[in-house]
């Protein structure tokens, strides 16, 4: 389909369920005005629908590229209504499957052999079809006296590529008209959402991927009494077609069936809330597409549940100064400290530095304060976080693109766990674990550690430091930054030479202080040694933390 007839395409899709109403005086709302009189009617079923359900039920029908962008949009609670928003979260792209004869083909172009070398049986009825790929089920060969294994192959859809491509090219066409004419274009950075949305999908298309994804979460998780995941099998895995082992359990939110099978449901809400915090802080590395069909939860056993998580095409991760900002921010709201809030949203870089930091620690006094007359228990995380970030857009809030899938995933694990547990006290859950996790990733050890891990690249970037200063030094003198160089460049510049002053001048520090350590140990002064190896080891470990967190990495 061209760009054109597909643009055509959603445009009547739009009409049809009487969307125009939500682009007011916007191109798009006038480019709809021309269409409508070729577009029939929406019946009386679709416009007795709230605006919400009619956004949901168009962006399933346009197909996985739209189901996947309101997923994400479910996210931005700072841009889309909160009526609208629910609604959104409630968005599956479950399809009609394919023939299962083509997913047998696809299977053996994939794999490099037929499905009767690669497996003792395949079934060509699907167990389940979703917008990008469906799933089979199938045996493996016996091996030895171990009897046939039970497996699952994901297979792509026929053409999905082609079809995501246009997809995508029709959205950044999308972003680039809303990046020139919305006033709020830089905060919302529509670009960069589509970007987020390619890569998603980009990680979707590539199954290998996905059972690599799988293979680290189950490393991380291996022998845990809270989560499996299921083995990926390598053999019989390509970039088309995903072969796991077969495991069976009950969807998180099935409450008949897990009160059925005499689960602890309080149990189980307590372990979903711990399990997200210890991955996205310990591991950083968590499964960002937690809805309840892709987590189960193990039907065997009743009192120390644990959960099974499937589909592993999205996982995110954070650098380690988004870990350590985010982290910061979540202590600082469990300790109602919101000059902390104000003040790390400014380090983070989230905001600009010349936000008055009182201004700002108001707003969140503001924000916070209402929901702390109300029992814990009745308190989101995710909810405050929310409202915060709304908040903090009036004071020139840039959003982060790269936090929207840990943002998606702790509104989806929230409403998992109160779903189980309606009186689950999330605060107390998630403290514990985050003091824990803080506690130990600044330990000494730890910092020593990170110290030695950089020290090489420190060493490396010492030289550069004389020519920068040199360079900019003479640029103030002569005036010349004020002719040749934009003010960005100057600033980029000089924050690398500050970051290069900083790591040689802790590397010296930090180093120095570690040999005064060694040779103070070693000498003797005509008797016992003059520090012994205690003293010696508590001198090098200042020396390595002093290095350290001088050249621990800071946004500006």
């Amino acid at each position: 389909m061209t760009p054109v007839l597909r643009a055509a395409r959603i445009g009547r899709v739009l009409l049809r369920y009487r969307l125009d109403d939500l682009l007011d005086d916007t191109p798009a709302e006038r480019w709809l005005r021309l269409m409508r009189p070729f577009v029939p009617r929406a019946s009386r079923e679709i416009a007795c629908q709230s605006r919400g359900v009619r956004l949901r039920l168009a962006l399933q029908e346009l197909g996985p590229i739209f189901v996947k962008f309101g997923q994400i949009l479910s996210t931005r609670r700072d841009l889309v209504p909160p009526d609208v928003a629910e609604e959104l979260t409630l968005l599956q792209d479950r399809v009609a499957p394919f023939d299962g004869n083509t997913a047998r083909v696809l299977i053996e172009q994939s794999l490099g052999r037929s499905i009767d070398v690669a497996f003792a049986s395949f079934d060509t009825t699907p167990l389940a079809s979703a917008s990008i790929a469906q799933v089979h089920a199938a045996t493996l060969h016996a091996v030895g006296d171990a009897p046939p294994r039970e497996v699952v192959v994901k297979v792509l859809r026929p053409d999905i590529e082609k079809q995501i491509r246009g997809d995508i090219s029709l959205l950044k066409s999308i972003a680039a008209l809303v990046d020139r004419t919305h006033p709020s274009a830089d905060k919302i950075r529509p670009r960069e959402i589509v970007a987020e949305i390619e890569n998603t999908l980009a990680a979707e298309l590539d199954l290998q991927r996905e059972a690599a994804n799988a293979s680290v979460l189950r490393r991380n998780w291996l022998d845990s009494n809270d989560l499996y995941v299921p083995e990926p099998i390598w053999s019989h895995t390509a970039e088309r077609a995903l072969t796991m082992e077969r495991v069976r359990g009950i969807p998180s939110d099935d409450i008949a069936a897990l009160d059925a099978a005499g689960i602890d449901r309080k149990a189980l809400a307590a372990k979903g809330v711990r399990v997200f915090y210890q991955q996205v802080f310990r591991d950083n590395f968590f499964h960002a597409d937690a809805h309840a069909g892709n987590i189960w939860v193990d039907a065997g056993r009743k009192t120390d549940p644990r959960y099974i998580a499937l589909d592993f095409g999205i996982m995110g991760q954070l650098s380690s100064e988004d870990q350590y900002y985010l982290a910061e921010n979540f202590m600082a709201i469990f300790n109602r400290d919101y000059r902390r809030i104000a003040e790390l949203h400014v380090q983070a870089g989230w905001m600009p530095s010349h936000i008055r930091i009182d201004e700002l620690e108001a707003a969140t006094r503001a924000v916070c304060e209402p929901y702390f007359t109300r029992p814990l228990s009745e308190i989101s995380l995710a909810e405050v976080l929310l409202k915060l970030f709304r908040t903090a857009q009036r004071y020139e809030l840039t959003l982060q693109p790269q936090l929207i899938l840990l943002q998606k995933t702790l509104l989806n694990i929230e409403g998992v766990g109160r779903q189980l547990d309606p009186d689950i006290d999330i605060w107390a859950v998630a403290r514990p674990v985050l003091e824990r996790i803080l506690v130990e990733r600044y330990s000494p050890q730890q910092l020593m550690a990170e110290f030695r891990k950089r020290l090489p690249e420190m060493v490396t970037r010492a030289p550069e430091m004389p020519r920068l200063l040199h360079s900019w030094l003479t640029q103030q003198v002569e005036g010349q930054h004020s002719l040749q160089m934009r003010s960005q460049d100057i600033r980029d510049l000089t924050q690398m030479i500050r970051g290069a002053q900083r790591r040689t001048i802790s590397a010296i520090l930090g180093t120095g202080l570690l040999v005064v350590a060694a040779v103070l140990y070693g000498m003797e002064a005509g008797g016992p040694r003059i520090v012994g190896l205690p003293a010696a080891v508590w001198i090098a470990a200042l020396g390595g933390a002093w290095a350290l967190l001088a050249a621990w990495p800071r946004r500006k």
